[in-house]
């Protein structure tokens, strides 16, 4: 039987390109052999694509990118109009998850339990006494669209307001501002297409100040991750079916992990999804579902299955008539 030919998309024009050139790594290795070719493309910091010489038939495509210009729905919809099934979120439910602005506010209007935020644009000129009485301090400033928490700022004044917005402005035109959760970091991961299923939750034990870039993937004594996380049967069961909720409400499809925070007096509060989370070695996304019975090799081959899938109905609906 024909292998089938993986077109692994990674780097891209993003803050996330060094997280991206690690997931692919990983997923490269894992990969099973036997039934899929891998096929490298490379995407540079600058834009260009590095296609292989002899590329050949393509299936399928793995976009590992994460970040604008890659989770953000502009690669979802070049692949579209291909013609090429690929895992992941469509355009909408990438779009969507990657603006934390229009997330939040589809969230709130879905009834799903959120902190409280608010938002500026490039243009407005912000009244830092509002904003610490509507959100109280410390308080989270980040970019709209990103993530990895890079522009994440946790602020406690007015002068570091000033300098993490600057910062902030750098990535995006819009920002941001989330009311600090005294709490857990839980998350939790979501697989499937029209019947997602959730897996146990995980937690971040942060040992920084709070789980920064630096905390994430430079400094290996940031974080700790504890999986599955301690909690009683029935609040797991509540993240995994609020989980499911954000996965359906955002439009998400094929893969996502939803983060939480659980405040000290048990409510449980849904952050943001990432509709393309990391796959490295050392990523919660892959450790979430081996700890749910799914390994590396049979998490990716499930996700290649779920786009072909997904893609084999799209093609039976008509486009003209």
């Amino acid at each position: 039987m024909r292998k089938i030919n993986v077109a692994i998309l990674y780097g891209g024009k993003s803050a996330e390109h060094e997280v991206s050139l690690r997931s692919a790594k990983n997923v490269i290795a894992a990969i099973d052999k036997n039934k899929y070719h891998p096929i490298l493309v490379k995407i540079k910091k600058s834009g260009p694509w590095y296609l292989p010489k002899k590329l050949g038939k393509v299936d399928v495509v793995f976009p590992i990118l994460h970040g604008p210009f890659g989770e953000d729905g502009t690669v979802q919809g070049a692949l579209k109009l291909a013609g090429l099934p690929f895992v992941g979120c469509g355009v909408l439910g990438s779009a969507v998850g990657m603006d934390k602005d229009v997330m939040k506010r589809l969230l709130r209007d879905a009834g799903l339990p959120i902190g409280k935020f608010l938002v500026l644009k490039d243009f407005e000129k912000p009244n830092y006494k509002k904003i610490v009485t509507e959100l109280g301090l410390p308080f989270f400033l980040k970019p709209a669209n990103m993530g990895s928490s890079v522009g994440v700022h946790k602020v406690k004044n007015e002068t570091e307001f000033k300098k993490a917005l600057a910062d902030a402005f750098l990535y995006d035109r819009k920002v941001i501002l989330e009311e600090f959760i005294d709490g857990r970091e839980i998350e939790c991961a979501v697989l499937g297409n029209d019947e997602p299923k959730a897996s146990l939750p995980g937690e971040i034990i942060v040992n920084a100040e709070f789980y920064s870039y630096s905390a994430k993937y430079l400094d290996k004594n940031g974080a700790t991750l504890a999986i599955p996380a301690e909690l009683s049967s029935d609040l797991i069961k509540k993240i995994q079916t609020l989980a499911i909720k954000t996965f359906t409400t955002l439009e998400a499809e094929g893969l996502s992990r939803v983060d939480f925070f659980l405040s000290k007096d048990g409510d449980v509060l849904v952050n943001e999804i990432n509709t393309m989370p990391g796959f490295t070695s050392i990523s919660m996304y892959p450790k979430l579902w081996e700890a749910s019975g799914i390994g590396y090799t049979e998490l990716i081959d499930r996700l290649i299955q779920l786009a072909i899938e997904r893609f084999g109905k799209e093609k039976r609906l008509k486009t003209n008539k």
